[in-house]
């Protein structure tokens, strides 16, 4: 793998990780157009693709890391939410690597999520207008060493229950079919527990932090022979590069749907299944070998 290509996966990478779009369609058909599988480094490129997520994830955490750090019940919540996948995972996990190669699978993904997103968009309205108002922090008295009366702006604890963090959880493992969006699923099903859209992706970038750390841990352990010396260096710049990218996406896309919405994103959605239905039938995509 050139530096070059490199560098273009990993801003794939970092750019559609945290937003309704499927990063992992992305990244599929960002190797289908550069053919990338016809080259020699095959096996690696496996490994890099699952390997540049750790860079994403540390954008999470250090850009929340005040809210992703507030308490030990949060944690637990969040693992409820991350126990639906894994287990899907863990039991579907060759049929997922079989939907993985298939070009087809991802265009159609993109198309019925895009129309979905719209709908959802004009079903839950009112959480996607009341989003703009919802403050980060609340104002709350004190009283200083000297017994007066002071204000001070804190952080407003992430309230969420039990049942809407194992129900927003089991809308992720729809996320494992390529095209759909980890993002996007784990959204709608925020929407669907009452939260507004704001707080919503806020989780949804919460339940990343396990689920990817999971997901990319395992794949580097089964493939960590195929790192050697060489490539090392492909993984670092890879890392930084999506760490980067991602704190821009995620930061730009909280004030995007708090102001738009979801709709945009299924537009957009929508417009790219179709562009890639039209270059495959065409001949200028080919299924990609995974593993």
């Amino acid at each position: 793998m050139t530096t070059a290509e490199a560098v273009i996966l990993a801003i794939v990478e970092g750019l559609t990780e945290f937003i309704p779009v499927s990063s992992t369609g992305h990244l599929i058909l960002t190797e289908a157009a550069l053919k990338m599988q016809e080259n020699t480094y095959g096996d690696f490129l496996k490994v890099f693709t699952v390997g540049v997520q750790f860079g994403a994830i540390l954008a999470v955490v250090l850009l929340y890391w005040k809210r992703f750090f507030q308490s030990l019940d949060f944690y637990f919540k969040i693992f409820v939410a991350f126990l639906p996948a894994a287990v899907v995972g863990l039991l579907l996990h060759k049929q997922i690597e079989a939907l993985l190669s298939s070009v087809l699978t991802v265009a159609v993904s993109l198309i019925v999520g895009g129309v979905i997103l719209i709908l959802v968009d004009k079903i839950f309205h009112r959480q996607i207008e009341e989003s703009e108002h919802d403050e980060d922090t609340i104002t709350v008295k004190e009283l200083n060493e000297f017994g007066v009366d002071t204000k001070k702006e804190v952080l407003k604890k992430f309230e969420i229950g039990w049942m809407q963090a194992f129900i927003i959880g089991c809308f992720q493992t729809v996320s494992m079919v390529p095209g759909v969006s980890r993002s996007a699923a784990t959204i709608v099903g925020g929407l669907t527990q009452k939260l507004n859209i704001k707080r919503a992706a806020e989780f949804s970038f919460f339940l990343a932090v396990p689920t990817i750390l999971g997901a990319a841990t395992l794949e580097l352990y089964k493939n960590f022979y195929r790192i050697t010396g060489e490539n090392i260096d492909l993984l670092i710049i890879g890392n930084v590069i999506s760490f980067v990218v991602g704190m821009i996406a995620i930061r730009f896309f909280i004030g995007l749907i708090t102001r738009f919405g979801l709709k945009i994103f299924g537009y957009y959605r929508v417009l790219l299944g179709i562009c890639i239905l039209i270059l495959y039938a065409l001949g200028h995509l080919h299924q990609i070998k995974v593993g």
